[in-house]
């Protein structure tokens, strides 16, 4: 008989919890010259990666991601019986292409940069229910492509308002298996979309604090903690403008997470020194943030606990240019030492 691992109204408790065994990031020049560059595994000296077109980079980046996660794993590609993988380009055209070659079964996802959450908490169900031994996720983005999939060609030189954030060009990649890891995921909080009727499509942070805020509340309400329960609240990329924002919501709701909040889209650039305004954005932002920071500090129990949330705006040019608002959603990953 399956055992119950539902908690709460949208909440799941596993109930063998499954581990992360392996994690690797991939990033690009901007991102090796800010504040966590001499934590990723390859930090490549150009933008391009080797390739002729933004897209074919953004591949590649992930191709590389995937080998060095399987390779730290000690594994071989065969033994991955499944892999999570999403991008913001149209038709997941960075993954698909990106992993043709691996011939590992591939399970496309578009959150947009909520998807390393959605990934993970994909992978580890498909993990936790037995499914596969080992699972595998992966997510990036890219500076380049997405401002030609999203805003305007780079060549346009239009100018970016201090509401704007940064596509961080990177991808990370992480390896799943129900045992033998020093972190664990010991639940996650599906996220719903929320929708505020923002249309500002260069004030990310704006658009995706509240599906954050959501998320972030029903999961303490599912799992019955406080934010002091976690050691780190860490969302995906609101930046300096949604952290603000996500943090009044929750106290409107009577949580106050000041001491706990933290961002990857803020800890990823000096925006001080590197032009980037609100700070980064972007699938690979929060994805190399947890496998470069995230995850070291929990295998080595400077954290015990983290409620990890990546958050997308789910927007395509063409929505936006038909005028419709850009709704948000979130997806909590509770990672624990172990």
């Amino acid at each position: 008989m399956a055992v119950n691992q539902m908690t709460g109204r949208q909440s799941i408790e596993f109930h063998e919890a499954p581990h992360i065994i392996s994690s690797a990031s991939v990033v690009g020049p901007k991102e090796g010259d800010g504040p966590l560059g001499e934590w990723f595994d390859l930090i490549s000296p150009e933008a391009e990666f080797g390739e002729d077109t933004w897209e074919e980079a953004e591949s590649t980046m992930q191709k590389e991601a995937l080998q060095t996660a399987i390779g730290k794993a000690k594994l071989s590609e065969w033994q991955i019986r499944y892999l999570f993988g999403g991008d913001l380009l149209a038709q997941l055209t960075a993954t698909f292409f990106g992993n043709e070659e691996s011939n590992v079964p591939l399970i496309g996802l578009y959150g947009a940069c909520s998807t390393c959450g959605e990934s993970l908490m994909l992978a580890s169900m498909t993990v936790a229910a037995g499914y596969a031994d080992y699972a595998a996720a992966l997510t990036s983005s890219h500076f380049a492509s997405a401002e030609k999939e999203f805003r305007f060609p780079l060549g346009y030189g239009s100018q970016r308002p201090l509401s704007a954030t940064w596509t961080v060009t990177g991808s990370g990649a992480f390896v799943l298996a129900a045992k033998g890891g020093h972190v664990k995921i010991t639940g996650v909080t599906p996220g719903k979309i929320v929708d505020m009727g923002i249309r500002d499509n260069m004030n990310m942070g704006a658009c995706m604090a509240p599906a954050a805020c959501d998320t972030i509340y029903q999961n303490l309400m599912d799992f019955n903690r406080q934010p002091e329960d976690y050691d780190q609240i860490i969302t995906g990329d609101l930046g300096y403008v949604g952290q603000t924002i996500l943090i009044d919501l929750l106290k409107e709701k009577g949580f106050d997470i000041t001491q706990q909040h933290m961002d990857c889209g803020i800890e990823i650039y000096d925006r001080d020194t590197q032009d980037t305004h609100a700070g980064g954005s972007g699938c690979g932002c929060s994805a190399v943030v947890l496998a470069a920071m995230i995850l070291p500090k929990l295998r080595k129990g400077i954290w015990k606990r983290v409620l990890f949330v990546p958050t997308g705006a789910l927007l395509s040019k063409v929505s936006f240019n038909e005028g419709q608002a850009i709704p948000g959603i979130a997806h909590g990953v509770v990672l624990e030492h172990c």
